[in-house]
């Protein structure tokens, strides 16, 4: 990845742990791929839950995220039992898409295993067309990270 993947301010940073398990690792001794994507959306759906938005809310609301893409690149191998530190934080808000960046580091020696990036487009789950982001997302995003700074 290139430097628009640099890290913003620790305060807009959102930690998620994981253990590697055993179903994790494929027939090369090293986690599959397969799981990188799913410590990225793990930890997507942590992150919302932790700003208020958990998966109810957003079917209450009528609306919530689908991935539009991914892009990874993977620096080095996690190993079975490696516990896994996943930073993440959102990029921006456009009218109806987020970027959201991960650096996905090895907890014990801070390795960097993986950079990667999800473009998030916000739809209505009615139509599943997308729709504008309600400004309530975005200020409660804004407004969890601003207590995490004071």
């Amino acid at each position: 990845m290139d430097d628009s993947n640099k890290e913003p301010h620790e305060s807009e940073i959102f930690l998620f742990e994981h253990q590697v398990s055993d179903d994790e690792i494929d027939a090369l001794g090293h986690v599959n791929n397969l799981a990188y994507m799913k410590w990225m959306q793990s930890a997507a759906v942590a992150h919302s839950a932790a700003c208020g938005w958990t998966t109810q809310r957003y079917l209450q609301s009528g609306g919530g995220w689908v991935v539009r893409s991914h892009k990874i690149e993977y620096l080095n191998s996690a190993l079975a039992k490696d516990r896994i530190t996943v930073r993440t934080w959102i990029a921006g808000f456009r009218k109806v898409t987020s970027l959201r960046r991960y650096r996905i580091l090895r907890s014990a020696d801070a390795t960097v295993l993986a950079e990667a990036e999800t473009n998030w487009a916000f739809i209505g789950f009615e139509h599943r067309v997308p729709r504008r982001i309600p400004q309530e997302v975005i200020d409660d995003f804004q407004r969890f990270h601003a207590n995490a700074d004071s």
